[in-house]
């Protein structure tokens, strides 16, 4: 049985950029991290390989799982603020929270995404512009790395801990044991066991059910009730190449006159594609950008999502998500997609209608009517949103605006902490998406930071 001073469970954003502090620091400690994903040059998802058009639910999902979690194929869109992505300055302070995100942004130049320009909302007429129209722009500063360099960014940031720290992929933890002298002992499917002195909950979303059993099973109290559910938007990357190519990313938030619901836009992509993603099993949508001209579309895709927070005595909102997700699976056989002038006409978008649609889809995904998926309520919202962007980006409610669903964004349930992100139980931690304390990929890096200064120190 080996020992460890650290053990790291999990390898995304806030598991890697606690290793590459812990590396970068001078400190003695021994540090493991263990991923039940691949590594980065065996995160081959078969739809990008061209094996594929559909989604065959691998275990555990390439684009999901691996090092660097899922947001090293994602967007690499790092977002600096503390007005979305998650509340990481409830716990060290606003300030502190933004020193950390701009750490990161370093980070990331260095390892070669200085080339990569950092937009912002500050300077911009886009506000005034929204609240003409009852939209709400939030601010932040946004580098956008794009896939492509993401990857190569994460690749160099391997190479530097690799020497330092101890990895172990397609590898998962299945069982944490607190020994009585203040230990842990973390046994893995391999038949591993290790010991360590400080073990850090960091497996991302994808590992929030096992997080959540983790401490349930510790007696660490969680709270969450929330879950977002809406649709991606696709259309052609001229209706919004106005708003893009000024501040890029635009979070725009609005209240919909008929249920006073908050629908959001989330992860644009300019010139970008939709892709589908599996989590736990469930096919749903996400969204992805290039730095690299000759990989760019030529239309531009967004997720439009209506928050739903529950009151007691509900306390299964990731359920209630799950459950729209797999009805969609269960009609589409994957995801669904519809026409937004099918959506609003009552009627189902066939393969007939999707042959005259001039907005070419860059996800194979089955025409169908979202209206027997998405819940009266949201889907109303969403139309509600698509009409009231439509006056800052006319184009938007156009007939052959696509819309693919569902796309769900699960916020796990959030772990009791403190500033040092840990629990209740001593050496026990939680940080990134997977602790619900972040929800964004610059929170998350950041969050890793923060708790490697804390360790780094006791292990001097």
């Amino acid at each position: 049985m080996k020992k460890y001073d650290i053990i790291i469970a999990g390898a995304g954003a806030s598991g890697v950029f606690l290793a590459y502090e812990l590396t970068k620091i001078k400190n003695n400690a021994t540090v493991l991290m263990i991923d039940k994903g691949a590594k980065l040059e065996d995160r081959i998802c078969p739809i990008k390989a061209g094996r594929t058009e559909n989604c065959v639910k691998c275990a555990p999902c390439h684009i999901m799982n691996g090092y660097g979690g899922a947001g090293t194929l994602s967007d690499g869109k790092y977002n600096i603020t503390t007005q979305f992505g998650g509340d990481l300055h409830k716990y060290v302070g606003t300030e502190k929270a933004i020193e950390l995100m701009e750490y990161v942004d370093t980070v990331l130049c260095s390892m070669g995404g200085s080339d990569a320009k950092l937009y912002s909302t500050g300077n911009t007429d886009l506000k005034t512009r929204a609240l003409r129209n009852n939209l709400h722009l939030l601010d932040a500063k946004v580098r956008h790395l794009g896939t492509d360099r993401n990857v190569q960014i994460l690749g160099r940031i391997f190479d530097y801990i690799k020497d330092r720290i101890d990895m172990m992929f397609k590898t998962s933890v299945t069982e944490v044991i607190h020994n009585e002298n203040g230990t842990f002992t973390v046994k893995t499917d391999k038949e591993d066991e290790f010991v360590c002195n400080e073990l850090v909950l960091a497996a991302g979303r994808s590992g929030s059910k096992w997080i959540a059993e983790t401490c349930r099973r510790f007696g660490i109290e969680q709270k969450s009730n929330r879950v977002d559910i809406g649709v991606r938007v696709e259309l052609p990357a001229e209706v919004f190449k106005h708003i893009t190519d000024e501040v890029y990313e635009s979070k725009i938030v609005y209240k919909t006159d008929k249920y006073n619901d908050m629908v959001r836009t989330f992860c644009m992509n300019p010139y970008g594609e939709v892709v589908a993603e599996n989590t736990n099993g469930i096919v749903t949508v996400n969204g992805h950008s290039y730095a690299d001209p000759k990989l760019r579309t030529e239309n531009t895709n967004f997720a439009l999502l209506v928050s739903n927070t529950f009151t007691e005595p509900f306390k299964n909102s990731n359920e209630y998500g799950e459950s729209i997700a797999r009805l969609s699976n269960m009609l589409g056989g994957g995801v669904l997609l519809q026409r937004f002038g099918d959506l609003v006409k009552g009627r189902r978008s066939s393969e007939r209608r999707m042959e005259k649609c001039f907005t070419r889809p860059t996800l194979k995904a089955t025409p169908g009517d979202l209206s027997l998926v998405i819940p009266k309520r949201q889907l109303d919202s969403i139309i509600e949103m698509i009409y009231a962007l439509d006056k800052i980006a006319p184009g938007t409610a156009n007939e052959d605006t696509l819309l693919y669903g569902v796309e769900v964004k699960f916020y796990n349930s959030k772990v009791e902490v403190d500033g040092s992100l840990e629990t209740k139980i001593r050496g026990l931690y939680a940080l990134g998406d997977g602790s619900g304390v972040t929800h964004s990929l610059s929170q998350a890096s950041a969050s890793g930071v923060h708790l490697a200064r804390i360790l780094a120190a006791k292990y001097q």
